[in-house]
């Protein structure tokens, strides 16, 4: 199965460029590679689970893109199956930026660190937003009762294609907790 990653980010001016830049031969090894870019597996699941936090591109009506930072408790973004993930939208700064985008136009990207290993990976998906007060079932299952902040909605995300992206220029930053625990080398 080819990559639906390469697929969907490779265009016309990417591999032009990538020739231009004298990298196309990486993109094509890229595209070459027959990987399930779409469906999560244990490693991926596992580095979602622990995840205490993610950022969340959406494109506005202007075409401009806007990121947000997302956090909550380790394990907040949650896999549901193996092409689904969501999470708990907490009350924020009110300014519902992300939702209003996604309103016109349902494709998120995301990037998810793991500072202290240097992993990153990065999540196209699309995504619906549910309400509290119509989903309360969903908003039910993706909560933590042990975080004390208001959901207001739920982000239930399709996964389109993932990549794991290179560690080569990402800076080891530790959580107190890591810190107290002794994790820092």
């Amino acid at each position: 199965m080819p990559r639906n990653y390469t697929r969907l980010t490779f265009t016309d001016s990417v591999k032009k460029t990538q020739e231009d830049y004298g990298t196309r031969s990486t993109g094509e090894r890229m595209e070459a590679a027959n990987f399930d870019d779409r469906t999560l597996g244990d490693r991926e699941r596992e580095f979602i689970a622990r995840r205490d936090s993610f950022y969340m591109a959406t494109v506005g009506d202007t075409g401009w893109p806007y990121v947000q930072f997302r956090g909550g408790p380790p394990g907040f973004l949650r896999v549901l199956d193996d092409r689904t993930i969501a999470y708990a939208d907490f009350r924020g700064n009110r300014q519902l930026i992300s939702t209003g985008n996604l309103s016109n136009d349902d494709r998120v990207a995301l990037i998810l660190l793991d500072y202290p290993n240097r992993q990153r990976l990065k999540i196209l998906a699309r995504v619906e937003v549910h309400s509290a007060e119509d989903r309360p079932d969903l908003i039910k299952a993706l909560e933590d009762p042990s975080y004390r902040a208001q959901v207001k909605r739920a982000f239930v995300m399709t996964v389109e294609a993932f990549d794991w992206n290179c560690p080569q220029h990402i800076t080891p930053r530790f959580t107190q907790a890591e810190i107290e625990a002794g994790r820092v080398t």
